[in-house]
């Protein structure tokens, strides 16, 4: 079990939080208060929030805080007979997928002492699923616990947040981020380190960063693109190549997980490779291909969006160098080029740009077209002439 807890980096509160409520759940002497049945986590992308929710299921599955290895193998495959999850990588969670998850909470436990029920980006709910949700989180049987995960707890219903016990992950330090990068992933430290800033501290992204060539150079030229605008024309065509950018990062992550899920559900069917696909079983290929579809734009959303948060850790750098701020830059990689454009604009400008930026991901959030979204930012960024 320590090595699901080693896997959250600076995060000591949050998991003794935890491992005090699962030393309560199987002890009832000890830590009065510490132990209820539903839980949020939240914290910023990266952060830990899924890894923070399955070693705290695999303490309630297992033993204790400490559980034993078996459980956690289960749990980390989620093949654990009292754990059930939801884990949706479309844009929205369905009313029907919570549906079937809250019919399985009323289930007992089979081999352990709780059933464990656990909602990944609960924040992708909508009014009326969260609304589902509510009625099993106020009437829980009473081995049942949920965990949920958002990025905030703003992002839930006012009634669900009052019905849980919320969990707050912080942003893990850098240098946290590029130890765990070092013991686990074996990554030179400098690597690790210039690649835990860029990442802003998103473990994942930060290893990605660390070990994929091509990642860091999609990285690298959208940072070009940015320090490179000169006018309204060259604002428009750096739009369309970050949403090519994306495009590519995020079919390098999906391309070769939608074949192996392609071929183990033709396998499963019982057609060999290049097989033909019988007509009575094309149904099931053709709803594989459709979440696929879905899973693909969630992804290029989550691409573009990462995409902006990398321009606000870029002309973050080029705010403090333009107010002095001797602080190490996010983005060292471009330290001249960033040097520069401090130079060429005002402190205020750059304020404006960062609001421009901002206001991108809100528009994107709210379903405006994306190559529309970043084209308005990066024309009010020429114009500002910040870049």
């Amino acid at each position: 079990m320590s090595g699901m807890w080693d896997d959250l980096v600076g995060q000591s509160a949050a998991i003794e939080t935890m491992r005090q409520a699962a030393t309560a759940a199987h002890d009832r002497t000890s830590a009065p208060g510490a132990m209820t049945h539903s839980w949020l986590i939240t914290g910023p992308p990266g952060s830990g929030r899924s890894n923070l929710a399955y070693a705290f299921a695999a303490a309630l599955l297992g033993d204790g805080p400490d559980s034993d290895p078996a459980t956690i193998r289960q749990v980390v495959a989620r093949t654990h007979p009292d754990l059930a999850v939801l884990s949706t990588e479309k844009v929205i969670i369905s009313i029907d997928e919570v549906r079937t998850l809250v019919t399985s909470s009323q289930y007992s436990p089979s081999v352990s002492n709780y059933r464990v029920m656990v909602i990944e980006d609960a924040d992708r709910m909508t009014e009326r699923t969260s609304n589902l949700l509510l009625k099993a989180l106020e009437e829980p049987p009473p081995r049942t616990v949920w965990i949920l995960c958002a990025p905030s707890d703003a992002d839930l219903l006012p009634t669900i947040r009052s019905r849980v016990r919320t969990v707050r992950l912080r942003i893990p330090e850098a240098e946290d981020v590029a130890d765990l990068l070092v013991a686990r992933d074996g990554v030179e430290r400098g690597v690790a380190l210039a690649a835990a800033r860029e990442a802003q501290s998103h473990i994942g992204m930060a290893r990605r960063l660390a070990k994929n060539p091509d990642a860091r150079e999609r990285r690298a030229e959208t940072l070009r693109l940015a320090l490179g605008l000169r006018s309204v024309p060259s604002a428009v065509e750096a739009a369309a190549r970050l949403v090519e950018l994306a495009k590519a990062d995020a079919e390098s992550t999906s391309a070769e997980r939608d074949a192996a899920e392609r071929e183990q559900l033709l396998r499963t069917l019982g057609i060999e490779p290049g097989g033909t696909i019988p007509p009575a079983l094309r149904s099931q290929v053709k709803a594989l291909e459709d979440d696929q579809k879905r899973r693909s734009t969630r992804s290029l959303r989550d691409g573009i969006d990462r995409i902006l948060l990398d321009y606000l850790s870029l002309y973050r750098d080029i705010l403090l160098r333009q107010l002095g701020a001797e602080v190490p830059l996010m983005n060292s990689s471009v330290s001249t080029e960033l040097e520069a454009a401090a130079l060429a604009g005002t402190a205020a400008h750059t304020l404006e740009v960062m609001d421009a930026v901002a206001a991108a991901r809100r528009r994107i959030e709210a379903n405006v077209p994306p190559a529309l979204a970043l084209e308005a930012m990066l024309v009010s960024a020429a114009r500002k002439g910040a870049a």
